[in-house]
């Protein structure tokens, strides 16, 4: 016997003033890198690259959503199993207190231990070192883009660049002769 109900459910439409939605944050939703190594790829040749987390503490993630973050002189090193990223600087968190944190203490990275075997087999190849080329986020978390690297002589970077300008200016002239066929 099919069930009687007594009373009918309507859903109600709040038709009151609706908040406006403020577009995220693009460093926050992984959109743009937090930080970017550009002397990286001018003083090395990047080799192989791998992502890996970082350990951080307190203050840390707000100053690298605020972009704080410098990459110029860090690198990477691999002890006792581990994989720590030195010299990162995160400048101090604007809205912090004293319990700020160091901007430019010894981070540890988060990596399979596959992973930190693979890195120090290929940093122990005379001239191969570890370069941090990225940081951005992932998921609400900071991952850093570590390129096993080898460094350049002043002929490479000469080398690179002159490429790198005949590029440029092929570029050039190509985009001007579709310009003038244009017309």
């Amino acid at each position: 016997m099919a069930r009687q109900t007594s009373h009918v459910i309507v859903q109600h439409d709040d038709a009151g003033p609706k908040k406006p939605v403020r577009p995220r944050d693009p460093v926050a939703s992984g959109e743009r890198d937090a930080a970017h190594n550009r002397m990286a790829s001018h003083n090395y040749f990047l080799l192989e690259k791998f992502e890996a987390g970082v350990s951080l503490r307190g203050t840390e993630v707000k100053s690298i959503r605020q972009g704080k973050a410098n990459l110029k002189d860090s690198y990477g090193l691999i002890k006792d199993g581990e994989a720590f990223l030195l010299n990162l600087h995160i400048g101090p968190y604007s809205h912090g207190n004293m319990a700020n944190h160091d901007e430019t203490r010894t981070r540890k990275l988060l990596l399979h231990r596959d992973e930190v075997r693979k890195l120090h087999q290929k940093t122990q190849i005379k001239g191969h070192t570890l370069i941090p080329t990225r940081l951005y986020f992932r998921n609400g978390r900071v991952k850093c883009e570590l390129a096993v690297a080898k460094g350049k002589q002043d002929w490479d970077k000469r080398e690179t660049e002159k490429r790198r300008e005949g590029d440029r200016e092929a570029r050039a002239a190509v985009n001007a002769s579709k310009h003038r066929m244009g017309r």
